[in-house]
């Protein structure tokens, strides 16, 4: 479908809302149709895809209309859109990856990308390498010379560590090797991976890009169309597309998506500066604060600090857990990134799957608190804390 604007010239903001659609010519509906449809009927053999499509797993009117949307954000060549966030992050490794070749990947990711390759993916016999991705050094030396894929999430679910894109990038291609990054958490409007030398961004398009808890999606964006035909032919293979429903639901998330972003970052901030001054917090990670140990590196490669927090609280682990049980207007839930402020166990919940030892290791500790920052009034965010703090 063709869009109204020219999609790389118009103003971040309205790419949101025009990016990708225009009005409907049959009816003049001005929302994208949800084109719940497995067939597509062709005029002859010899015109066969003449119109793009033929089966929806191969492609949809409706997704293709949100991965035009996705790709005038983020930049790039193509994009191709998931039933999850984590098939689209098994597409960018089964698509750059063969058996015996190996990764290198950041030491903190989602839980769901570590249980992936060390459960899945290794039994294939791909080979990976989890390693401290803030320090640019131990990515060079963990480069091998079958390494085929950098995969980073910066900043890293759940602490808060950053990668260097650009730096990282660089050394990617120094061996050759395409380098992902996962952008869930500051999203294209704070940061763009691919402008900083990346070669893919990876989306859970469930966290800000829905933000209303309603759909669960993925994306992968491809700086070239020769990357891009590799996702999409694995999509294609394994079945794993966006649906159109989802697609139409995140159609309109993504208009608000910046609007929403941003009001939850400037909350973000206030909840972490209240944090580092109540007695019973031990210590705060917010890339806002001054006293982030990569502040620096947060203001030179994004535009914004995102609405993710953590801290532990004095007490421990069941400390936390109490005040878990306490806080009456953040609710208990595994996902980010809505406009209902969530708090999560990372331990219990999105990081369950890897070792304890390993978890201490790379700093997710038991008694860590992890906050999705959302659009309620940040005073009452603030005060809904201190009272469950108070009570500790």
């Amino acid at each position: 479908m063709t869009s109204r604007i020219g999609d790389n010239q118009a103003k971040f903001r309205t790419r949101e809302v025009h990016a990708g659609v225009s009005p409907d010519p049959t009816t003049g509906a001005i929302l994208t149709p949800i084109y719940q449809s497995t067939t597509y009927v062709q005029e002859s053999v010899d015109d066969y895809m003449a119109k793009g499509y033929s089966y929806s797993r191969s492609g949809n009117p409706t997704v293709v209309a949100l991965e035009d949307r996705i790709i005038a954000l983020e930049g790039g060549a193509d994009c191709a859109c998931f039933g999850t966030g984590m098939a689209a992050t098994a597409a960018v490794m089964m698509a750059m990856m063969n058996a015996s070749e190996h990764a290198v990947v950041s030491d903190v990711v989602y839980g769901g990308t570590h249980r992936l390759s060390t459960r899945v993916l290794s039994r294939f016999g791909i080979e990976y390498s989890f390693v401290d991705t803030s320090n640019l050094d131990n990515i060079r030396a963990a480069m091998r010379d079958n390494t085929s894929l950098l995969f980073t999430e910066t900043p890293a679910n759940p602490t808060l560590k950053l990668t260097d894109v650009e730096g990282a990038s660089k050394i990617a291609q120094e061996h050759g090797v395409p380098h992902a990054v996962d952008n869930t958490f500051l999203t294209p409007y704070y940061q763009r991976p691919l402008e900083l030398g990346a070669d893919f961004v990876v989306h859970s398009t469930t966290k800000y890009m829905d933000g209303h808890n309603q759909t669960v999606g993925g994306a992968v964006v491809s700086k070239t169309e020769e990357h891009g035909e590799a996702i999409k032919f694995v999509r294609n293979c394994l079945g794993s597309n966006m649906s159109p429903q989802v697609a139409f639901y995140t159609l309109q998330g993504c208009k608000t998506m910046s609007t929403r972003i941003s009001a939850q970052s400037a909350s973000a901030m206030q909840v972490a500066q209240f944090l580092e001054t109540h007695p019973k917090v031990d210590h705060v990670r917010y890339p806002g604060l001054d006293s982030f140990p990569q502040k620096e590196l947060a203001r030179s490669q994004a535009s914004g600090f995102g609405a993710m927090l953590w801290f532990e609280v004095k007490g421990g682990v069941e400390a936390g857990k109490l005040l878990m049980r306490t806080v009456k207007l953040w609710s208990l839930a595994e996902n980010l990134g809505s406009v209902e402020s969530l708090v999560t166990h990372s331990v219990t919940m999105t990081h369950a799957d890897i070792d304890p030892e390993e978890r201490q290791r790379i700093g997710i500790t038991d008694g860590l608190v992890r906050l999705s920052v959302g659009l309620e009034d940040p005073e009452d965010l603030i005060a809904d804390l201190k009272q469950a703090l108070d009570a500790l």
